[in-house]
């Protein structure tokens, strides 16, 4: 039990007595132990005490405030930055609610409906409130302990991966005195670098993505030699098709070259995912997609990358290890690669404050420094925003003259009127270098030519991406982009001759029996909701295709 002392303070605001009392009788019931529930009947009130809070730096988990304040939410941030603020409103499905609004710009993270009719129809939400608040603290059990370099460029990998996984790690400075002291006491030099230690004193020198894989305890080595169905990466598309596929009874084994997630993984707030109005962070969805796709009964292989498809009867899918998997049908699911900015004192820099993607791991690493991001799409904008909550200042920086011809429009009302980002059109990053890691860029403005040198601790890149597929062969078809070209699509290129008994499947390829989901498909939507879909549609599918190799007599 958490003493008063340094139990959280949840406060609650509303200017009616007796729903205060209510609901903070109602919440000390559940969370008192935890929390101390403070009921106040004003919006200035609220202020000074949260003020004092801050003076202290005692933490403040949550506030609770009725819609005639909500401008105290808005104000919550400059003084409790991690605390999660609710609305409370009145049921109103139109646009025309405070509700909609505060969402969308930001001043409010999330809402809860008025009347409750029972006590318990508070717990569940207000359980996940507190629960999102405690997960993006600081960690108060460090399962991992990462000493490395400033700038080491694997420690960057390996936060993304801890972080993916909900591992709860710190990261140490080779150069500090704890870092030292890390090594010390695992009987270990700075000679070889970065180092993990782990909860049990355990540690891993130098360690490689399949090493962390096996010290998380994921799979890394495949023992199947065949299947029904082998799905080549593990993002939204990879693992639903997993979950399907292996809950109505194919054996299905699921093929990924880094970790699960795919750049959905990486997101860390997704606000348009069907179910979850106060979005749902990617990789965490990501994460229980996995785990779903598991006790399905999918058999999943980490850290192992196809290099290979070959036609043996069946389809044979060798690996970098050297070993292969037989399988009758494959789905590819493997995504794109980040594009790259071409720029080469930058591309020096990958992982040294320069970064392709959101790297998952890297939002505490940013506190109180300058932060820029390329891109105009919605990946970009959820970035900068997750970004924001810990940097001094977020520049988005945009080649197109508005954000709104790339961005959905709640992103678009988000960005602008978050305090610490800021916007810059028509402008592209040509030049940039640094120490150990980045310390400046040079901006180019695309109208006048002119070129600004800024201070710069990070720079994250997100300008869309090209096709995981130059490792397939020629004759399953692509497009010039190397997009995989699906369906009846394929009946209209004069460069494809389908020859087999009947027409393509959707999300078929031009090689019968090898499916498509997801990104790396010519003509996908680029969203997560999109790509799940076609990832449950393709099983189907690969019932009709088993099913006319193997017709059951009639």
């Amino acid at each position: 039990m958490t003493t008063a002392s340094t139990r959280p303070t949840v406060v609650v605001v509303d200017s009616d007595p007796g729903s205060l009392a209510a609901m903070v009788e109602t919440l000390e019931r559940r969370f008192g132990n935890d929390y101390a529930v403070h009921g106040l009947t004003s919006a200035q009130s609220a202020l000074d005490a949260l003020q004092q809070h801050a003076s202290k730096h005692e933490p403040v988990a949550m506030i609770a405030a009725g819609q005639v304040d909500a401008d105290l939410l808005a104000r919550v941030h400059e003084l409790h930055p991690y605390a999660k603020r609710v609305l409370m409103v009145d049921r109103d499905y139109t646009r025309n609610s405070p509700a909609v609004q505060a969402i969308a710009l930001g001043e409010a993270d999330y809402h809860l409906v008025r009347p409750w009719t029972t006590a318990e129809a508070l717990y569940d939400p207000i359980g996940e409130y507190l629960s999102a608040w405690a997960r993006e603290r600081e960690p108060p059990f460090e399962l991992f302990r990462i000493v490395a370099a400033p700038g080491d460029r694997k420690a960057v990998q390996l936060r993304d991966v801890m972080a993916r996984f909900e591992m709860p790690f710190a990261t140490y400075s080779v150069e500090s005195e704890a870092g030292q002291r890390l090594l010390a006491e695992a009987g270990l030099d700075d000679s070889r670098l970065p180092v993990i230690v782990r909860y049990d004193g355990a540690a891993i020198v130098d360690p490689s993505l399949s090493d962390l894989a096996t010290a998380i305890g994921v799979n890394v080595s495949n023992d199947v030699d065949s299947c029904d169905v082998a799905i080549v990466g593990a993002g939204p598309a990879g693992l639903t098709a997993a979950v399907y596929a292996a809950s109505e009874g194919l054996e299905t084994v699921l093929i990924e070259e880094e970790v699960s997630g795919g750049q959905a993984g990486a997101s860390p707030l997704v606000r348009n995912y069907p179910g979850f109005p106060h979005g749902v962070n990617g990789g965490r969805l990501m994460a229980q997609t996995c785990e779903q796709a598991w006790l399905m009964g999918a058999h999943i292989v980490f850290s192992q990358q196809a290099v290979a498809l070959e036609h043996d009867g069946d389809y044979r899918l060798r690996m970098r290890d050297g070993t292969s998997l037989l399988a009758r049908v494959v789905v590819l699911a493997t995504g794109i690669e980040w594009r790259r900015l071409g720029v080469p004192r930058l591309e020096e820099l990958v992982g040294s404050g320069v970064f392709y993607g959101a790297a998952a791991g890297e939002s505490r690493a940013v506190r109180g420094k300058d932060v820029f991001v390329v891109g105009g799409g919605n990946s970009a904008a959820q970035a900068a925003l997750h970004l924001a909550k810990e940097a001094r200042s977020v520049t988005l920086l945009v080649r197109g003259d508005s954000i709104a011809r790339g961005m959905s429009r709640y992103l678009v009302r988000t960005i602008e009127s978050a305090p610490t980002v800021d916007v810059r059109c028509r402008t592209e990053v040509v030049d940039g270098g640094g120490g150990s890691s980045l310390e400046y860029l040079r901006i180019r403005d695309c109208d006048s030519g002119a070129v600004t040198e800024v201070a710069a601790d990070a720079l994250f890149i997100m300008i869309g991406g090209e096709p995981h597929t130059r490792w397939l062969p020629d004759e399953l078809a692509r497009d010039e982009q190397g997009y995989i070209v699906t369906g009846r699509d394929l009946l209209e290129r004069p460069d494809v001759r389908w020859t087999y008994h009947r027409e393509p499947l959707a999300l078929e390829t031009s090689l019968p029996g090898v499916f498509a989901a997801g990104d790396v498909r010519r003509g996908s939507t680029k969203r997560i909701a999109s790509a799940v879909g076609e990832g449950a549609a393709i099983v189907p599918l690969v019932h009709e295709h088993l099913s006319a190799l193997h017709p059951v007599p009639g």
